[in-house]
């Protein structure tokens, strides 16, 4: 049986767990500096993402994280995917599809106006998962991204000012 929940601050050990799972399939392993207490400030005490599990027999074999983006065009926010991730020998199973339906009804249900999630150009299987599910990639766009160094080497640079 499949059922779905949302993780409490007991699970952090586990949700970190799963963490690493998912780095290490998208061999970034080295990139994790999460830690249990980070994960329980970050999502339990400024609650910045939530955490569901997906369930079979009541053990979870997959998780997702996601937060609230803001859409200025509508005027609304949108769900954000951040990750999704299952047990390698639990997929092929159809658990995918049923934990999508799960997210997007939760973002139906908190009236959000779009779920959006990125996906590396490298993971043709999860590219084609997604795609058949009804998913539209954004091809007219490109992610940026600067990380913690990257954000102070910008505000202690002087060039342009």
């Amino acid at each position: 049986m499949i059922t779905f929940r949302q993780a409490q601050k007991e699970d952090v050990k586990l949700i970190l767990q799963f963490i690493k799972k998912l780095a290490k399939y998208e061999k970034m392993s080295d990139e994790v500096i999460a830690t249990e207490d980070i994960l329980v400030d970050s999502i339990f005490i400024k609650n910045q993402a939530n955490v569901y599990f997906l369930m079979k027999h009541d053990k979870e074999i997959g998780f997702a994280v996601t937060y609230h983006q803001f859409s200025t065009f509508v005027g609304k926010s949108g769900l954000f995917l951040e990750d999704i991730f299952i047990d390698e020998e639990e997929r092929h199973q159809g658990y995918g599809t049923l934990f999508f339906k799960f997210l997007v009804s939760q973002a139906l249900a908190m009236k959000c106006v779009r779920f959006e999630w990125n996906c590396l150009n490298w993971n043709q299987p999860s590219i084609d998962f997604y795609v058949s599910l009804g998913a539209k990639s954004l091809d007219d766009w490109t992610t940026f991204r600067m990380i913690h160094s990257d954000m102070e080497s910008f505000l202690n640079n002087k060039k342009g000012v």
